[in-house]
C-alpha cells in the first residue's frame, strides 16, 4: 500500500500525490483533445498531422499509466471519474471547435507548454527529496518537450 515508498521521499506524499493526480488529470485531457482532434482533423498535411496526434496520444495515455502507477505506489488512489478531470486539470481541456490543422497545431502547443511548465514544477517539487519521481516527471517531461518541437515543425511546414 506504498508504505516504504511513502517513508522513502523527501516530501509531502499527500501534496506530492495531488500533484501527482493533477497531472494525470492533463494527461488524460491531453488523449483525448489528440485522439478527437485526429478524427475531425481537416486541411493541408492533414493525414500527417493526424499520425502525429495518435503518437502524442498514445503518449499521454502511456503518460497517464506511469501517474497512476507512481500515484499507488505512494498509497494514494488516482481520479476515479472522469468528471474530476477538467476540475483538477492544471491545463484545462482545449476543446477542438475548430477542426483546421493550424488550429488544432496551435492548441497542442498551448498545451504542451502547460504540461512543460507542470513537469517543471514537480522535477522542482522532487528534486533530491523523491528520485522515483523525479525521473518518471522527467521522462515525461522530455517527450512533452519532443511534442512542441513535433507540432511547431509542422506549423513550419505548413508555412504558418
Amino acid at each position: 500500500m506504498g508504505t516504504t515508498a511513502r517513508d522513502m521521499i523527501g516530501v509531502d506524499a499527500n501534496e506530492l500525490i495531488a500533484l501527482l493526480n493533477k497531472a494525470l488529470a492533463d494527461e488524460w485531457l491531453a488523449y483525448y483533445q489528440y485522439w478527437i482532434g485526429a478524427k475531425i482533423l481537416r486541411g493541408p498535411l492533414r493525414s500527417a498531422v493526424a499520425a502525429e496526434l495518435i503518437e502524442h496520444a498514445a503518449d499521454e495515455l502511456r503518460h497517464a499509466e506511469m501517474l497512476a502507477v507512481r500515484i499507488m505506489q505512494l498509497g494514494g488512489t488516482p481520479l476515479l471519474s472522469p468528471l474530476a478531470f477538467e476540475k483538477e486539470s492544471n491545463c484545462g481541456y482545449l476543446e477542438p471547435i475548430d477542426p483546421n490543422v493550424a488550429a488544432i497545431l496551435k492548441q497542442g502547443i498551448e498545451g504542451e507548454r502547460c504540461a512543460i511548465a507542470v513537469y517543471k514544477k514537480l522535477l522542482e517539487f522532487t528534486k533530491d527529496k523523491d528520485e522515483l519521481t523525479y525521473n518518471m516527471a522527467l521522462e515525461i517531461l522530455n517527450d512533452e518537450i519532443d511534442h512542441e518541437d513535433d507540432f511547431e515543425v509542422l506549423l513550419e511546414d505548413m508555412g504558418i
